[in-house]
């Protein structure tokens, strides 16, 4: 496909988009409807952060965007654009295939965005919709949304959040799952941050996301609960990992009952045991976070944990750990205004979590 024919259909597109953009308070209200989004920014821009649910189709490679912004400074706008259409042009029937493929499977129209609503969203726009495509490319872009979700945070009139606390390996994430999966409003915080909230918590988990991207699906999870007259939470440090809490939810999940989940020693080591189920294949990865513990626990300690972790005595260590570092550091979390479950045997323990957050909501309406 030749320059001269993108052109035109560039400058007919433009045309078309006169009545093809769309605000990004509509864009939302259609993507709970099941409208398709379409990140055209480069693999790299939509790996820091994107729309929950966005696909990625790039109009440019990162290596691609830095020539052209680089050409932009240099030698100015038109020979960059003009670049920009060399570029692309080779690449449009397969990039309209990518969004058709998604767009057959959706209920809604297709929403293009980029960074803020620029050439690349408009240029997308308009090929799909000279092809029957039916487009709408998002004002402002990504940063509206990413405006959009710090303005979110900013919020103080959170509904009720009652939180899950205990001791480490209590089994609080179970119980979380659980409730999910009995329709509960559970928000995971951990989850999300692929991290399990201690000095261990990243080990054999995925990478964790940007904190632009922990912000948008903490946005999209609460999103989904909008409706929802209270939400169900584990108690969490405003520090998951390296990923920070909003504040003021975080200082939200403070205000209410919370549940305090209790457990033996023995059921709570077990619990640990099956949540990092390749502890071998792991056994360089712990050596540095127990190291990390000298300066709270003295050298003789972490000598002694060590050599357990040598010895591959998972059992002994991680009920060492729980009893000498994790147990004293958390125990000063036990908040005054709390319900006390005993989560033995876990199966009726999830009952009783269950019918204890029924009750706390249940006073909270008659109040």
């Amino acid at each position: 496909m030749s320059c001269t024919i993108i052109r035109t259909i560039f400058n007919k597109g433009i045309q078309v988009l006169i009545q093809a953009t769309i605000e990004l308070d509509n864009a939302l209200t259609l993507r709970r409807r099941g409208a398709v989004l379409v990140d055209v920014r480069t693999p790299a821009e939509f790996a820091e952060t994107t729309i929950p649910g966005a696909i990625n189709v790039p109009i440019f490679s990162n290596d691609e965007r830095a020539l052209v912004g680089t050409l932009y400074k240099q030698q100015g706008k038109m020979i960059a654009r003009k670049h920009g259409v060399e570029l692309v042009a080779p690449k449009i029937p397969r990039l309209i295939e990518q969004v058709e493929s998604a767009y057959r499977a959706a209920t809604g129209p297709v929403i293009v965005f980029c960074w803020r609503g620029g050439m690349r969203s408009l240029a997308m726009t308009s090929f799909l919709n000279l092809v029957g495509i039916p487009a709408r490319q998002l004002i402002g872009g990504h940063k509206a949304f990413r405006k959009h979700v710090c303005a979110y945070f900013e919020r103080e009139d959170w509904p009720s959040i009652y939180v899950l606390r205990g001791l480490t390996g209590v089994g609080k994430t179970r119980v979380l799952d659980q409730l999910q999966q009995r329709n509960y409003p559970v928000v995971d915080l951990e989850g999300l941050a692929n991290h399990r909230g201690s000095a261990f918590g990243a080990l054999g988990l995925p990478p964790q996301p940007t904190q632009k991207m922990f912000e948008a699906q903490l946005w999209d999870r609460l999103d989904q609960l909008a409706a929802a007259e209270y939400l169900v939470t584990e108690g969490e440090s405003l520090h998951i990992g390296r990923l920070l809490v909003p504040k003021n939810f975080h200082r939200a999940m403070q205000q209410q009952t919370s549940l305090w989940l209790t457990a033996s020693l023995e059921m709570r080591t077990r619990i640990i045991l099956e949540e990092y189920p390749a502890l071998d294949q792991l056994r360089e990865q712990f050596e540095n976070p127990i190291r990390a513990l000298k300066e709270k626990l003295g050298k003789k300690v972490v000598e002694e944990f060590l050599a357990l972790l040598d010895a591959g005595d998972w059992e002994t260590l991680v009920g060492e750990l729980m009893v000498r570092y994790y147990d004293p550091l958390y125990l000063h979390t036990r908040p005054e205004q709390r319900v006390e479950i005993n989560l033995e045997p876990f199966s009726t323990g999830v009952n009783r979590v269950a019918e204890a957050v029924d009750q706390l909501a249940q006073n909270k309406l008659s109040c």
